[in-house]
């Protein structure tokens, strides 16, 4: 008897129909006919009364049912236990800026799964970030932007889109707009980071400008992002870009954010060593959420 001959059976029989229960299970259903069948010569008993028309337990699959429940049930329960045991004492993270409830929700997440693993937070360029993840003094990193190309030590496992919006001075004609077209910046000098602090950030933002027809006149030196917000709360004429997770956490009376009529977002992704075991408590923490990317996880 084997697991995935009972999660068949359980499938059917609580759907009580072989097609709906194929995809539950993403399988095909001469495959689920195939387990259950095999089932039901092992118990030497019909579990089902098939018809063209319908599909029901006979009375030793209704005897059966319970007991097939029960062994999956402790499946998952050894198999959470067994993740419990394999989880790190400590999970170093690489963190990115801007998460905002995002980190939060993951954070909360993963403490559930691993109450006793303790979660260290680690916010660095994203070089010195995959630089430490790579010599194995972070067990897992998030990364933005394009999965760089010259790090084959590392795995980038998909995650989720983060939006970005345009912060302005609230006494900007702008501001009044639901959302702001780039090419209405054109005149405003732009506050942002150096490229070499966040290159996939910078890319992304001085390419849509050049979409829309301009290059953006560089504003003052960005320090960090409440002295930005601050500056721009002035009322000079500048702009910038704010993940919108930050943006819907900041109490700003003097700046508003507006999303832009073209929307910008950058890919972040969770890399792990290939060398290591994959951090699965993490990244069910990720799936959590919406908007995750479940492909290649």
């Amino acid at each position: 008897m084997e697991l995935r001959q009972l999660r068949c059976f359980v499938a059917v029989a609580e759907e009580l129909h072989f097609g709906r229960a194929a995809e539950r299970l993403l399988l095909g259903q001469p495959a689920v006919s195939q387990q259950v069948r095999r089932l039901e010569r092992e118990l030497k008993v019909e579990l089902f009364d098939r018809s063209p028309r319908y599909v029901r337990l006979t009375p030793a699959g209704e005897r059966f049912l319970p007991a097939a429940r029960d062994v999956l049930a402790a499946e998952g329960a050894a198999r959470a236990l067994a993740a419990d045991l394999a989880a790190p004492a400590v999970l170093r993270l690489g963190t990115v800026t801007g998460l905002g409830e995002r980190l939060d929700r993951i954070l909360d997440a993963y403490q559930l799964r691993a109450p006793r693993v303790r979660v260290e937070l680690h916010a660095a360029p994203v070089r010195d970030r995959l630089a430490r993840l790579a010599d194995g003094r972070l067990d897992a990193a998030f990364v933005r932007g394009a999965v760089p190309d010259d790090s084959p030590d590392l795995r980038f496992l998909p995650g989720w889109q983060d939006e970005l919006v345009i912060a302005l001075p609230a006494r900007h004609p702008l501001a009044g707009q639901p959302e702001v077209d780039l090419a209405e910046l054109a005149d405003l000098p732009l506050r942002m980071t150096e490229r070499r602090n966040h290159p996939a950030l910078v890319d992304l933002v001085t390419e849509a400008c050049a979409r829309a027809g301009f290059r953006p006149v560089p504003g003052p030196a960005h320090t960090t992002f409440q002295d930005t917000l601050a500056a721009i709360g002035t009322g000079a004429p500048m702009w910038t870009v704010v993940y919108a997770a930050n943006a819907r956490m900041t109490n700003a009376r003097r700046v508003v954010f507006r999303p832009c009529r073209t929307p910008l977002s950058l890919p972040t992704s969770v890399a792990v060593r290939r060398s290591a075991p994959l951090p699965r408590l993490l990244l069910e923490a990720c799936r959590t959420l919406p908007g995750y990317d479940d492909h290649d996880s």
